[in-house]
């Protein structure tokens, strides 16, 4: 990574005896544009007496690094188990790259978590460069007292395909558990994905079912998995065909991953809002501690 400015603290909370800091930095993989994130730090980190495991958490499409920490009611579990929690934002912002806030579901608030290689986008939408090295590297570089030996990852909805994608492609297997609330299972096959890959990557689809399709990915897994997703009956974008789950539970049993390493729930009645994420959150968090601190 080329070097990133130092950061610049915005604002700091206290919350559950921890901290809940925002940062901004100007990023490197972005292009050189401002970069904003959170972290919360449970309380004995704060006082800087260990480092702790770290949970990072991808936010959906128009979201930003407010939504987690906000609205996902994970900071009290985090907290208790004593967890720091990255929140990055979902998208560089600010590039002026013609036609990125055309759509809301591409461009500004819709980076898909993927480098981009089409050149017109590939300056600034390095969203995977951004959360899985230049992140760790930033929190690092500022002594933040996070045990970086130690990550998992989840997310929603776009987030939960960045989530599931991430951490079934990174060749140093830098998470140990993924999970995710209502992801984007195959979007290869979905109408969100297509336009994202078709814009995004010179090779469209066919680039994407290499890195960036999770029910792609699965199959290729050699190693035993900690996955776990959640969805709700009552989501429109499930229903409309854009979430898939059904083609990603296919793919993982096909390849020999039962329910205890690949978990996916069917949640009667819940919607795809963050009063579904709320309600399952904590279970999410609990989840990841059991191999974050095992």
């Amino acid at each position: 990574m080329s070097a990133n400015s130092p950061l610049e603290k915005l604002s700091s909370n206290k919350a559950y005896g921890g901290q809940i800091v925002k940062y901004k930095f100007k990023s490197a993989a972005l292009g050189g544009l401002d970069a904003n994130f959170n972290v919360f730090l449970p309380a004995h980190a704060v006082d800087g007496k260990e480092k702790v495991p770290l949970l990072v958490y991808l936010a959906g499409l128009t979201c930003t690094e407010d939504h987690g920490p906000n609205k996902g009611a994970f900071l009290s579990t985090a907290a208790e188990e004593g967890i720091a929690m990255l929140f990055p934002d979902t998208s560089p912002r600010g590039g002026g790259v013609e036609g990125e806030d055309d759509d809301w579901d591409f461009g500004t608030g819709a980076g898909f978590y993927l480098n981009a290689t089409n050149p017109k986008y590939s300056t600034h939408y390095n969203m995977r460069t951004h959360v899985t090295l230049e992140l760790p590297e930033v929190l690092a570089d500022a002594g933040l007292p996070i045990d970086l030996s130690r990550q998992s990852i989840f997310g929603h909805s776009m987030g939960g395909h960045g989530a599931l994608t991430l951490y079934l492609s990174t060749a140093t297997h830098q998470y140990r558990s993924a999970s995710a609330f209502a992801p984007i299972s195959n979007p290869i096959h979905a109408p969100w994905g297509q336009k994202a890959f078709a814009g995004y990557l010179q090779g469209g689809v066919a680039e994407a079912k290499e890195l960036y399709d999770a029910t792609e990915l699965i199959p290729r897994r050699t190693e035993p998995a900690h996955i776990l997703v959640d969805y709700g009956t009552a989501d429109q974008f499930y229903k409309n065909g854009q979430l898939l789950p059904e083609n990603f539970v296919k793919a993982a049993r096909g390849a020999g991953f039962d329910e205890s390493q690949v978990k996916v729930r069917e949640q009667e009645g819940y919607d795809h809002s963050y009063y579904f994420i709320s309600t399952f959150g904590r279970e999410h968090v609990q989840f990841h501690a059991n191999f974050l601190k095992a």
